[in-house]
């Protein structure tokens, strides 16, 4: 276990170091002047000059990155360019929307996913097992903008019952919050749900394969029982390691999804980000999305080992 542990460990600080060294070269050293970018190339010479010193560009790009990935490391993320106001501030703001955006997609997606593959599993072959499968297909093909739009018009302009966009921050109180926060995360955690129904059900279809499974069908369970009872902690490995996974795309693709229903967030701060060509604002947040995705991959690999304990004395 401890050595699986370093591993992973050594694997994670390379590819953090990768990562940071790609977003370097794309934002700051690919493009050209990233001065002439941020204030366009019809700005003043001397304009120019004093961004590109306020900025630090006046450096070799080595000695840059070593300055920026330091202080990356040691928390301070710098100033915003169009905001005025300390990158780390605006993240801590925005993460309180998007955060818990993303746990609540996550949530709906396992609480819509589960029952769905478990029915699909017991009726396979069957009009349920097709249902399921079909609904699965919808899911993964309509794009999330789409299906946000289409709960809005639904939920939130028909029926009423829902608010259509914004967030009124959570001192307004927990559950008009959350009320705010249900239709981003439906529309984020249907794609979500419906790869996770098929591997549910996939995952279930294997376990009933097996010899446990036979040995309790054979002492009279129903298929039904069987796999309620015995299977489905043992398909639920691979499930809840999709989940996790899951989650870091979910704090990384709620770009859209904030944008449609104005929700001030990480997603919507980027995007804002690169409209303003704050290029500072945008190395952060590149940077703080890929840290999240692969800290949670990270830390799959250790759930994933936790779950199943064979791994621990494995090779990982």
């Amino acid at each position: 276990m401890a050595d699986y542990l370093i591993r992973r460990l050594a694997i994670l600080a390379a590819t953090l170091l990768f990562t940071a060294v790609m977003i370097f070269l794309v934002l700051e050293v690919l493009p050209g002047d990233p001065a002439s970018i941020i204030l366009g190339l019809d700005a003043d010479q001397a304009a120019l000059e004093a961004l590109r010193l306020k900025l630090g560009l006046d450096g070799p790009a080595p000695l840059r990155f070593l300055g920026w990935f330091g202080d990356f490391v040691a928390g301070d993320l710098g100033t915003s360019y169009a905001f005025q106001i300390p990158v780390w501030q605006l993240v801590q703001e925005r993460a309180a929307v998007t955060v818990p955006l993303a746990l609540l997609a996550s949530l709906l997606a396992l609480a819509l996913s589960l029952p769905a593959g478990l029915f699909a599993a017991i009726n396979r072959n069957r009009v349920g097992d097709f249902s399921v499968m079909a609904l699965s297909q919808v899911g993964l093909a309509v794009p999330n903008f789409w299906f946000a739009i289409l709960s809005i018009l639904l939920f939130a302009v028909w029926l009423g019952w829902l608010p259509s966009g914004g967030f009124p921050g959570w001192n307004e109180g927990i559950l008009v919050s959350l009320q705010a926060l249900i239709l981003p995360a439906l529309a984020l955690a249907t794609g979500q749900a419906a790869i996770l129904a098929r591997m549910t059900r996939s995952s279930l279809l294997e376990v009933a394969e097996e010899d446990f499974m036979r040995t309790a069908r054979a002492k009279g369970l129903t298929r039904r029982q069987a796999l309620w009872r015995h299977g489905l902690r043992n398909a639920l490995i691979p499930v809840v390691t999709l989940a996790g996974l899951q989650f870091g795309t979910l704090i990384t693709g709620t770009i859209v999804v904030e944008q449609v229903f104005s929700l001030p967030g990480m997603g919507r701060l980027i995007f804002q980000a690169i409209a303003n060509r704050d290029l500072p604002l945008v190395k952060s947040l590149v940077m703080l999305f890929a840290v999240a995705v692969i800290l949670i991959n990270f830390l799959v690999d250790l759930l994933y080992v936790w779950i199943d304990p064979r791994l621990r004395t494995g090779h990982g």
